[in-house]
């Protein structure tokens, strides 16, 4: 058994702690200890700020998520000003061995190496995931995360896509409204448009612009609690779209993998689950015409592991440093 760290890097925070790993598995993660990113003039000092913390020497072993694309020279992170080049993180890390991954697919190596009492059932047949073939991981949060996990006899493999990226798809006259009005804006209206944490931001307005009414909530964070809450009805039809948009997003996706199970994540995956069980997700997840008989035998499930960035940063680099 050895002690590695895990690091979860996002936009505003970067989180870290000490796991366990053994024959490829993570074996325990540690308490995390979460540092704004602003506040830290690097992630190397930040590195040093998480080993102060526990005043000791930090073992020469990471696995590192963050949240961008892993390949280049220089990685640049949205709303981060750090700057991380892999080829010098060994020598301003003190590693010895390290593993650099994008932060959903670290959330897709959590999903393999998780116990299923972290998946809550969403819709679909109410069993576990899948222990043979493709799983289809799709999270908002920032942006609209997506991945694949591949699992083959007692391996698995994870494919990081960006699939967020594809065209949103309208599917009744309200949305061909809505993706009209954002084509004033954008030059071209991807998924993650809507379903995103500011995509939210998107259809608020669209639908206020709509109605003739003004536009009130103009921070996004006021905007989803009242959302969510209930309390201003142009932000719960704002949400109503977005459960609906992310249930056909989550069924394309699903379809192109060739999936057979889905796993919702991202930062706004589990603030959702009580959200997305009685909205139009699963109507909408399995309204693909010839295909509806296969989705519907499809599970799909919420990962409700309180850090599966850390735990899928430490079981990516448990998976290729057995």
């Amino acid at each position: 058994m050895r002690e590695i760290v895990a690091v979860d890097i996002g936009g505003t925070h970067a989180r870290f702690a000490i796991a366990t790993i053994e024959d490829g598995k993570v074996v325990t993660l540690g308490e995390d200890t979460t540092l704004k990113c602003a506040e830290h003039g690097s992630l190397a000092l930040a590195w040093e700020t998480f080993g102060r913390s526990l005043n000791r020497a930090l073992p020469r072993e990471a696995g590192i998520a963050v949240a961008c694309p892993v390949n280049g020279e220089i990685l640049k992170l949205t709303n981060n000003p750090w700057i991380i080049q892999p080829s010098q993180l060994a020598s301003r890390l003190h590693l010895d061995n390290f593993v650099l991954v994008n932060d959903f697919g670290a959330v897709a190596h959590a999903v393999a190496q998780v116990d299923s009492s972290h998946m809550k059932h969403l819709c679909g047949p109410d069993i576990d995931l899948p222990t043979e073939g493709a799983i289809t991981i799709v999270g908002p949060g920032t942006g609209l995360g997506a991945a694949c996990l591949l699992r083959r006899s007692d391996r698995y493999f994870v494919m990081e896509t960006e699939g967020g990226h594809l065209d949103y798809p309208p599917l009744d006259e309200l949305e061909d409204k809505i993706l009209s009005a954002l084509r004033l804006r954008f030059r071209r209206v991807s998924a993650e448009r809507i379903v995103s944490g500011p995509g939210l931001t998107n259809l608020y307005e669209v639908i206020a612009e709509m109605q003739g009414w003004p536009i009130t909530l103009r921070d996004n964070r006021t905007l989803w609690k009242n959302a969510l809450d209930g309390s201003d009805t142009v932000a719960v039809a704002a949400l109503e779209r977005f459960c609906l948009s992310l249930g056909a997003i989550s069924g394309d996706l699903a379809l192109a993998h060739g999936a057979r199970g889905v796993v919702i994540g991202g930062g706004l995956g589990l603030r959702l689950a009580d959200s997305l069980g009685h909205s139009g997700f699963a109507e909408r997840f399995v309204a693909k015409g010839r295909f509806e008989a296969m989705m519907t035998e499809m599970p799909v499930k919420i990962i409700t592991h309180p850090q599966p960035g850390l735990f899928g940063a430490a079981a990516a680099y448990a998976e290729a440093h057995p």
